[in-house]
């Protein structure tokens, strides 16, 4: 008996040196992990043309625990100091289940913007900016909005370029070439970020502005899945240092890199997508103030919101 119990005590150090050990391997991981992301971010942000993003007004909805709602917008800027959103999307997370819908907004709704009479929806973003558009919004459709994300043409070329390296890709409906910058061909192909954008302005078909928003959605689709996988995680803090210089957002980078983990972690590459206002529910007008625009009935595209967003609108 006496003699077991130097071997115990024995058995007892061997385990605690193991346990030792792999604790400080897996601090050092983390250290080395840490590192590694450290100097991701920053090769990210140094490959952005202007780090130095202005600050743009903005009023977000209260924060919730179920569901978080941000409202992308794609900018043609063209070097001008005011422009309208050609891309007007909210993209929302379940935060249970980490699903992501997108809702794209047609840029001619004839839509009352606050203080201002009414216009194209897209004009709320000429006249008042974000703050302006998201209250428009939201008094005509009752939703949430928690934070923004604004992105130019350009920037988004150079953003998709590093994230995914080796292109994106996508099922090209058709051969297009008209008005988008680049010649693309019917089929299965990577395309880059030049490419992706010319795919996703396309407009000079039967379907026009509607079939482009629906290859908006495509797009964010596809990139979602090219650039939110797992395979993708080691390059997510790349990808959020380039996103300082490339997207104005209210988001912290901290939320940022959350939000993208969340989604690659999940494995759930799926993106419901609605197009707002739905079939049937609108005509097209003219008025000699805006122009062509698209006149809905409110309360049946609220209605259909509201079911596809499963969330409370007010």
């Amino acid at each position: 008996m006496e003699e077991e119990l130097p071997l115990r005590r024995e058995r007892r150090k061997k385990k605690r040196f193991r346990f030792r050990g792999i604790f400080l391997l897996l601090f050092l991981l983390i250290i080395a992990a840490g590192i590694y992301a450290f100097i991701q971010f920053q090769i990210g942000y140094q490959q952005a043309d202007d780090p130095a993003k202005e600050q743009i007004s903005f009023s977000g909805d209260e924060e919730n625990g179920d569901y978080e709602n941000i409202l992308l917008l794609g900018v043609d800027s063209r070097g001008e100091e005011k422009s309208r959103t050609d891309t007007m999307m909210l993209l929302s997370h379940n935060k249970e289940t980490n699903e992501l819908k997108a809702t794209s907004f047609m840029r001619d709704i004839y839509a009352d913007i606050p203080g201002y009479q009414s216009y194209k929806l897209n004009t709320a973003f000429y006249l008042g900016g974000v703050d302006l558009l998201a209250d428009t919004l939201r008094s005509t459709f009752g939703v949430e909005i928690h934070h923004y994300a604004v992105i130019d043409f350009k920037s988004f070329e150079s953003l998709i370029d590093i994230a995914a390296p080796n292109g994106v890709e996508v099922d090209v409906e058709k051969d297009m070439s008209e008005k988008i910058g680049v010649t693309l061909t019917k089929g299965v192909q990577k395309l880059n970020g030049q490419e992706l954008l010319g795919y996703a302005r396309f407009r000079a078909d039967s379907e026009g502005d509607f079939g482009r928003v629906r290859r908006q959605q495509q797009v964010i689709a596809a990139t979602k899945e090219e650039v939110l996988g797992i395979s993708a995680l080691p390059r997510l803090p790349k990808l959020a240092g380039a996103a300082q210089g490339f997207v104005q957002t209210d988001m912290p980078v901290s939320d940022q890199m959350k939000l993208a983990a969340q989604l690659a972690i999940s494995g759930n590459s799926e993106v419901e997508r609605l197009t707002i206002p739905i079939k049937d529910s609108y005509r097209f007008n003219s008025y000699s103030h805006a122009g062509s625009v698209i006149e809905m009935d409110i309360e049946q595209n609220k209605q259909a919101l509201s079911e596809f967003l499963s969330q409370p609108l007010h």
